[in-house]
């Protein structure tokens, strides 16, 4: 839970730095441009154009020290804009400062900083409810805020699906509900559908999109209580249990969070550092970008080489499960004749990966052209545009074909619990000679519960060795 609340406490940090920044530098351009066009009196430009590094500076100070944006999704307008005035205030307060103690301020011009005042709060008021309106009403809604479940009983859920909903919590989504002692699936409560009952609670579980549960169900046992949370933590599902607050003596040390205002204790197998979360992404798309341009380089080349030998489209794409269940489209050059799908059902009595893995090793269903491109790993490339939109990542785990995930158990999903990747542990340690599905989610497993940014490194180099002496591709 706490790994949850950094990680959104540093998105919305640095998204609001970031728009703060682009406010204020447009401010005192517009300032500038103004000034100008008025003609009023000589414009000292280098005297002027340091305001943006005294200002830059200052807003990077207000934002780290003073944290005036925080508790920034649950302000009204007019405090808000409040905010933004103090802001504002206090920037020309330290700019002021500091060119006094400079000795620039006998050349600062007193109407620049009218005029970027003015503005600024103008551009930052309406950055602000922008970037508020927009991870309120669509990022909540997207494919990336965290999707959670609750469990409950049919007398609580109106009241606890309203509260949540109230929350303001930007990164999460209420997208389903289950009632543990009626049957009503199918109907909505709150907006949100009822989409399972006790019996079939964890099968639906499995195959939905799916990051966290809120458990409330105070009537049940700790037994029964205990078996739920484990069986979502066997997923790598968050859990939220809900429990009555006792208040205790001053200085007792509180393990119970709060949950969109209820108190709850948090269950999680996995808990990843948020700023090394940050630091992979970054290598995401650093390696997502120069994968592109490789891609682009050799495209021309690839796309010739399948087209002469097989009619058919260039690119292949098909839909794969991301992370805890979300749909994705996955691109690769098409390494097989366009009738490969209809004809895998021909061949699944060959499959030679026992579990809902298909592999078979002399596949005729791929191309002279796949087969190279396949060895060299080639037909991958294009999934770096997968990489830099966040689909995926250069290291993860395999993300399964929408008929695999089907054939998950509650034990299969939890390799879904991170974002799928490129490459991984399964791919470097010899994947011809892997038989046995279980023997991938071994791999992925222990990939999961070491996980750390030298050991992506030290998969990545690997991964260029597999594909340089063509280790483990067939």
């Amino acid at each position: 839970m706490q790994n949850i609340k950094r990680k959104s406490r540093m998105i919305e940090t640095y998204s609001l730095l970031f728009i703060d920044m682009l406010a204020l530098i447009i401010s005192y351009t517009a300032a500038l441009f103004t000034y100008v066009a008025t003609k009023i009196e000589i414009y000292d430009s280098g005297t002027h154009q340091m305001g943006y590094v005294y200002l830059l500076l200052f807003c990077v100070l207000y934002s780290v020290f003073i944290e005036g944006n925080r508790d920034f999704f649950t302000r009204g307008y007019y405090v808000e804009l409040v905010a933004i005035i103090k802001y504002t205030a206090t920037l020309m307060i330290g700019l002021v400062m500091v060119m006094f103690f400079t000795k620039e301020i006998a050349l600062l011009s007193r109407l620049i900083f009218v005029y970027f005042a003015l503005f600024n709060v103008i551009c930052t008021y309406v950055f602000h409810i922008l970037f508020k309106k927009y991870m309120l009403i669509y990022y909540r809604k997207s494919n990336n805020s965290n999707k959670v479940m609750v469990i409950t009983t049919s007398d609580k859920a109106e009241k606890i699906v309203e509260d949540l909903h109230g929350a303001a919590a930007w990164n999460s989504q209420v997208t389903a509900v289950v009632l543990m002692d009626v049957k009503k699936t199918g109907e909505e409560i709150g907006g949100v559908p009822v989409v399972a009952d006790a019996e079939n609670l964890y099968e639906v579980s499995r195959q939905m999109p799916l990051d966290e549960v809120f458990i409330s169900l105070p009537n049940y046992t700790h037994e029964q209580i205990k078996e739920m949370i484990v069986a979502f933590e066997s997923m790598g599902v968050v859990c939220h249990y809900a429990v009555d607050f006792i208040e205790v003596e001053d200085g007792s040390e509180r393990m119970i969070e709060n949950f969109a205002g209820y108190a709850v204790v948090s269950y999680s197998l996995n808990y990843f550092d948020v700023r090394r979360l940050f630091i992979k992404r970054l290598m995401d798309i650093a390696g997502g970008l120069i994968g592109l341009i490789l891609t682009g380089i050799i495209t021309p080349f690839v796309a010739l080489a399948i087209k002469i030998e097989s009619p058919g489209p260039v690119f292949f794409s098909q839909v794969r499960i991301g992370k805890n269940g979300r749909r994705f489209k996955i691109y690769k050059f098409r390494s097989m004749y366009i009738d490969a799908e209809e004809r895998k059902k021909e061949l699944e009595a060959q499959n030679e990966l026992s579990g809902p893995m298909f592999k078979m090793e002399n596949d005729p269903r791929i191309t002279k052209v796949g087969k190279f491109i396949r060895k060299t790993s080639i037909d991958e490339t294009p999934q770096f545009y997968n990489i830099l939109v966040g689909q995926m990542s250069l290291v993860g785990t395999r993300p399964p074909t929408e008929d695999e995930f089907e054939q998950y158990s509650m034990y299969y999903r939890r390799r879904l619990s991170i974002t799928p990747g490129l490459t991984g542990m399964w791919q470097v340690n010899g994947r011809s000679e892997v038989t046995n599905f279980d023997d991938v989610v071994k791999y992925d497993l222990e990939y999961i519960d070491n996980w750390s940014l030298g050991l992506d490194i030290k998969l990545i180099l690997k991964t260029f060795t597999s594909v340089l002496f063509h280790k483990g591709a067939k």
